[in-house]
This record gives C-alpha cells, structure tokens and sequence, in this order.
C-alpha cells in the first residue's frame, strides 16, 4: 500500500488514487453531522457565486456557507455542526461552501475516488478502503483557508495513516492538545461565530460508521452517505 500526505490546496491536486480530503474544523464533520440528520444530497462548492446561483434557482435548497470562519451572508446556517446539530434534513439537498474542504474537493480532480476525511469517522474511513483494496490512497489535510497547517487535520491524517498500517494509537491526549493550538478559536469569548460546542462535537472521535463520498454528477459534485 502506498500512503501520501499531500496538504493544502496543492496537495488536492496531487491527490491520486484514494483521495481522502480532511477538514476536522469544521466541514466535514459539519457534513458528518448532516447525514446523521438524513439529508438527502450534500452539493460541495468552492466558488461563493455557485453556491448562491444554486440557492437562488433553487429556493428549497438549503444553504451552509463561511469564509474566515464567518457564515456567509443569506446563509441559512454557518458552518457550525453547534447549529445544525438538532435540525432533520430529511429530503433535504444542502449546498456545502467553506474556506477549506470543499476547496480540496473541487481540486482532488485526479483521484480515481474522493471521500471526505475528519475524526468522527475515521475508522470507517479505514473500513472502507481496506476493504476495498485501494493499493494508492492521498491524504489531504486542507489546514487554514487551505493554504497553512491545522493541528486538527495533521493529526488526523497522521491517525488514519496509522490505522491503515494495523495501528490503534490512543490519541486523546493530542486532542486535548489541539485547545492549545488551533482549536483555541473555540474558546476565544470574542469570536462567537465560532462556539465552543463545536470543538467537542468535531472531536469525537469515530462517533459514525459511515463514510461521505464526493462524485461529479452532471457537473456538479454532490457528496453521498456510504455505510462502513
């Protein structure tokens, strides 16, 4: 088995074979929290103007968006999995935009498969391309606007490296660690866009089964629920 760390935005375009795009903080374990809610369809979009072209011909749709952690105007949520922890999304088709994920997403163009990486599935993620026999797999932390490092997506992609290698590290102590580092955000009193729930709910650990695969459909990519 060949495993690659690519990070950041140049690192998606890298990205060959198994490509497993990680943003712990938050996107895609807001997602995670969105298919536990039942949603229907997730559409992932890098470009702002898209995502709201998308909202405007589509007034049912359901639109999460930030930019500097900040939710995006005519939002109807951030993207906090805090606000959308208690919200049933069944039938729902969510348009996806943020600073990060969905901006490797869009670039992880020439991997033969694209799936969506945090810590609250990350063993599922394991599960998955192990049992399907991928021999070339791309980790992708995305880290800051997709453009500097994140303790939360180093470590992850550092502990499915190693479950995919037969280990299983104890990794609560670097958890705790990342309040100290780039989660501090979380507990900062003058950035209330950013709840302090959202650290808890983003870092726990294998909380689902299921993994989210990213396709290209009609142009569009659209993230699906594939059960573990």
């Amino acid at each position: 088995m060949i495993i690659n760390t690519f990070p950041l935005l140049e690192g998606a375009k890298k990205a060959r074979g198994a490509a497993v795009v990680i943003d712990v903080f938050r996107a895609f374990s807001v997602e995670c929290y969105l298919y536990r809610n039942n949603v229907d369809t997730v559409i992932p979009v890098a470009d702002m103007d898209i995502a709201y072209g998308l909202k405007k011909r589509h007034p049912g749709y359901i639109l999460i968006g930030e930019r500097g952690g900040k939710t995006l105007p005519g939002c109807d949520f951030g993207n906090s999995p805090t606000e959308i922890e208690n919200i049933d999304f069944t039938g729902k088709t969510v348009v996806h935009t943020t600073s990060a994920g969905t901006q490797g997403l869009d670039n992880a163009s020439g991997a033969d498969i694209v799936l969506t990486g945090s810590l609250v599935n990350s063993k599922a993620i394991v599960r998955f391309l192990l049992k399907n026999g991928f021999r070339e797999i791309s980790l992708i932390p995305m880290g800051l606007a997709a453009t500097s490092e994140a303790s939360e997506d180093t470590l992850c992609a550092s502990y499915i490296e190693r479950l995919l290698r037969g280990e299983d590290p104890d990794i609560s102590a670097d958890i705790e660690r990342l309040k100290d580092t780039t989660g501090r955000r979380f507990f900062d009193p003058e950035k209330e866009f950013l709840p302090e729930r959202d650290f808890e709910l983003c870092t726990r650990l294998n909380a689902f089964d299921f993994v989210i695969k990213a396709e290209r459909i009609d142009g569009l990519l659209k993230t699906a629920r594939v059960d573990a």
